[in-house]
């Protein structure tokens, strides 16, 4: 389906709102604090309910607001069960089903009046957006949690090396690790950034190993205490 214009609900884009409430302060629920699930997952269900629900963004966003209110309110989290599936999966199939329950209901989720409101950044959410959905609804959910894990990750390796005096660490790995096209040898990032070539290589392997370990923490920041990271951090990279 074509998609319309975006509004500006949501605050700046490419961050998450300073001005959102806290689903629950401190809280954890199976282990995972609310709040975390919320930023590593929010984007993931917005496109998911766009992509495989057909939703126009203005009802997606609704959706979205409705579906973590409901996460707290039925307190789903403390439903999992890792025996059964992955986090993503059960947290998948909650979507379908509040979905499905509003359309049977044949209402949408209203904003304000006094409704409890979770404020997201849905502009940054609808540019990534891509009209080919995957074939599947299990790889449109895991492509757009895979996508913002790792962004999150690498934005906050970039903050760290920036914090550390470490900017030409990162540029290197920016250059040959997360460029679009082909990557550049090291002999050309060392031209670059004025560096010998073997330092090239020692900022790269550092960076690749201080954002594993981003990733991992980022995963294990959004799934329920006694999962099995290990599997989801390596979807990340693949």
């Amino acid at each position: 389906m074509p998609y319309e214009p975006d509004t500006g609900m949501g605050g700046n884009a490419g961050r998450f709102p300073s001005t959102r409430i806290s689903l629950v302060e401190g809280a954890r629920e199976g282990g995972a604090a609310l709040e975390d699930v919320l930023r590593v997952y929010w984007k993931p269900v917005y496109k998911y309910i766009r992509l495989h629900w057909n939703k126009g963004n203005e009802e997606a966003k609704d959706l979205t607001q409705g579906f973590f209110v409901s996460l707290m309110e039925r307190e789903l989290i403390a439903r999992y069960d890792r025996s059964r599936a992955a986090f993503r999966t059960y947290l998948r199939t909650c979507v379908d089903g509040f979905v499905s329950n509003r359309n049977d209901a044949d209402r949408a989720a209203k904003r304000g009046g006094g409704s409890v409101h979770v404020d997201l950044d849905f502009n940054s959410a609808e540019n990534e957006l891509v009209s080919a959905s995957p074939a599947t609804p299990e790889e449109i959910f895991l492509r757009e949690w895979q996508r913002e894990i790792f962004a999150q990750s690498v934005e906050q390796l970039r903050a760290d090396c920036e914090a550390a005096g470490k900017l030409l660490w990162f540029r290197a790995f920016e250059l040959h690790d997360l460029g679009d096209e082909g990557r550049p040898g090291y002999d050309e990032i060392a031209r670059e950034l004025s560096t010998p070539v073997t330092q090239v290589t020692n900022h790269l392997s550092w960076c690749r190993r201080e954002l594993r370990k981003r990733v991992v923490a980022r995963v294990e920041g959004s799934t329920p205490e006694g999962f099995d990271v290990r599997a989801d951090a390596r979807a990340v990279f693949r």
